[in-house]
């Protein structure tokens, strides 16, 4: 027989912001064929079988063969995890079950209440939630509610100035997190900071907690660390500071 898929399966999923997604697809006669998960947004390949082809490491999936599924996992979601996300089986043509993760954010209403509300597209989904509102920061005032989100801050931005053979202290801040990010990573224009390399004299101290802060430290600063850096940790939109390396006297 054929694959198919097993259409009871929900197709619409939610997601807190910072905690993991589960998107399942149940498939039967499976067969010799592959299972593929596919992001719509930018048809996107994150997985083939048990192999995850995207570099995001939040990105995996789990088989589970006692009840056929196949469940994509995205570790720590983030507003822009929302959308529509493809279970593709391998057959000539290819078989397909759509499933739309919405991402929810929770504010503290008027009477100190703790309330869940999807946002889908930057928009509130609810009839007393209409308006269009700005996620770009952490926390914002909308009417009389305040939303809260995680969100990175690199002290001292958007420009830095350190003079030559000084050594240059960039601080990241994770605040307004429902639990400490998992990693964080210094970033020098888009490469990853080895702390292993040949420059030598680069040390990074994390502490987390509530607030949880990365400090990256450089030392003996040269013309060549000038630049864009930034702290991506894994629960939170990334933060940018641009470091200019001064001839000193």
């Amino acid at each position: 027989d054929e694959p198919y898929f097993d259409t009871t399966v929900p197709g619409n999923v939610t997601a807190l912001i910072g905690k993991s997604a589960y998107l399942n697809c149940r498939v039967r006669n499976l067969g010799n064929k592959t299972v593929s998960w596919i992001r719509h947004r930018d048809i996107h390949i994150l997985t083939v079988g048990g192999y995850t082809y995207t570099s995001d490491q939040r990105f995996q999936t789990n088989h589970h063969p006692d009840d056929n599924e196949w469940t994509l996992q995205i570790k720590w979601a983030q507003k822009r995890d929302d959308g529509i996300y493809e279970c593709q089986i391998s057959t000539q043509p290819v078989r397909s079950y759509f499933v739309n993760l919405s991402i929810v954010v929770t504010f503290i209403d008027e009477t100190n209440e703790l309330v869940v509300m999807v946002v889908k597209s930057g928009q509130v989904q609810g009839r007393n939630y209409l308006r269009k509102w700005s996620l770009e920061k952490s926390r914002r005032k909308w009417g009389d509610k305040t939303v809260f989100m995680p969100t990175a801050t690199i002290l001292g931005g958007p420009d830095l100035h350190v003079d030559r053979g000084s050594t240059i202290n960039l601080t990241c801040t994770i605040k307004d997190s429902t639990e400490p990010p998992a990693y964080i990573f210094w970033y020098h224009h888009e490469d990853v900071i080895n702390y292993d390399s040949s420059r030598g004299g680069v040390t990074v101290i994390t502490e987390k907690g509530e607030v949880t802060t990365s400090y990256l430290l450089i030392q003996d600063a040269v013309a060549s660390d000038s630049g864009r850096y930034s702290c991506r940790p894994s629960n939170a939109e990334g933060a940018v500071v641009k470091v200019h390396v001064l001839n000193g006297k």
